[in-house]
């Protein structure tokens, strides 16, 4: 069934057999804001629409984030958006956002995902988000064919940001959850993860 169906991580967790953790695994590593990408976040926040529906969220607050920490990683990695993921009928749809590896065949070809991402519609919503979200993190781990992949997911509403990872059996989910108002711990958390990434595609080559 679609990643949409899965409703709470307990769903998954009963379906798969994942043991559920709540833990810090997070180390912030410090990553530097431009002031211009600071400026840009104020104005839309200020002046701009950007919570009137799921997708200006996604473009207006998400994907901006997202875009810059991948710049910084953009040699061994890709930041997908909307892209199909399917492992079997009982898991499949459309994470907003995946980080995978970078394809020697060029920026057409979906490689190695390692990072999903999926933008919870309202607050309420974090429930459900996690369910879709934890989903789609044992799809790339089945895809991967690699139970001892570390793989990061991530649900947020744009303002507010948590973390899980999933690891064999386990999934962890970060009990600290960031926020937009403190932009550098926000960065320096999604830095952490695409370093995480770039450190088992470098123990994999």
């Amino acid at each position: 069934m679609p990643f949409s169906r899965y409703k709470s991580i307990g769903v998954v967790a009963k379906a798969f057999q994942i043991k559920y953790i709540r833990d810090n695994f997070i180390t912030e590593i410090e990553f530097d804001v431009s002031d211009s990408f600071r400026n840009e976040l104020e104005l839309i926040l200020n002046e701009g629409v950007f919570d009137n529906s799921d997708m200006a969220i996604c473009e207006t607050i998400i994907y901006p984030i997202l875009k810059e920490v991948w710049k910084a990683y953009r040699r061994n990695f890709l930041l997908w958006s909307h892209q199909a993921l399917t492992y079997d009928e009982n898991l499949s749809g459309t994470p907003d956002y995946i980080v995978a590896k970078r394809s020697p065949l060029g920026t057409v070809v979906f490689d190695k995902p390692y990072f999903v991402v999926v933008e919870a519609k309202k607050e309420s919503d974090f429930t459900e988000g996690w369910g879709q979200c934890l989903a789609e993190m044992v799809a790339v781990q089945k895809i991967n064919n690699d139970p001892e992949q570390r793989i990061f997911g991530v649900v947020s509403n744009g303002a507010i940001w948590q973390f899980g990872q999933l690891i064999s059996d386990e999934f962890t989910q970060n009990k600290r959850f960031y926020t937009i108002q403190d932009l550098e711990r926000l960065f320096a958390a999604i830095n952490y993860v695409f370093q995480q990434c770039e450190l088992q595609l470098e123990q994999q080559l």
